[in-house]
């Protein structure tokens, strides 16, 4: 299904660029727990294992949502690629302070450049945006029920780094709250 190469193509770009950008980051000085890492990583990988992998589409789960339309298909990769870039420019601004897990680095800073101008957790929206875009490509129940694990995973995420980055910053950081949105820009 040329689709799925469609929308297979930025992931594949989206995993290369987080691997090589993952070895340039700063020291981490404070971290979520282990449990807390593995919860969250579960729920991520489950979600993507719905999204991608045909061999869980039994019963109902196989099953199309939609009418399969060729417009349906193309917003379907178009959210895939602008969630992947919107994902990949937030990493680029995060540049040394990213980390795969809820951390703190060495001389920390809060990023208010890129779209962290817009939105707290762009890389998790991008992400969110990509899945959702993937599932209307591939049309498949299962996808949803992926979509809705990845987007929980995310916004728990999302919170413990909203405690995390509030106990460092303090007033700065509410105040940044109040100009930006959570997963979704505020413009």
């Amino acid at each position: 299904m040329i689709w799925r190469s469609l929308i297979e193509g930025p992931w594949i770009v989206f995993v290369a660029y987080w691997a090589v950008s993952a070895l340039k980051t700063r020291r981490t000085v404070s971290q979520e727990s282990i449990v807390s890492r593995y919860g969250i990583l579960f729920l991520e990988i489950a979600g993507f294992v719905l999204l991608f992998s045909d061999a869980v589409g039994i019963g109902v789960l196989g099953r199309h949502i939609f009418p399969q339309t060729y417009a349906l298909a193309v917003a379907g990769v178009a959210l895939t690629w602008i969630g992947i870039a919107i994902a990949l420019w937030a990493r680029s601004h995060l540049g040394q302070y990213w980390s795969a897990r809820v951390t703190l680095k060495e001389d920390h800073k809060l990023i208010r450049t890129g779209p962290y101008a817009y939105f707290r957790h762009p890389i998790y929206s991008g992400i969110d945006l990509a899945a959702i875009g993937g599932a209307l490509a591939i049309d498949r129940w299962r996808c949803v029920a992926g979509v809705g694990l990845i987007v929980l995973g995310y916004w728990i995420k999302a919170r413990k780094e909203e405690s995390m980055l509030s106990g460092q910053f303090g007033e700065t950081f509410k105040e940044h709250c109040q100009h930006t949105g959570f997963l979704i820009p505020k413009f």
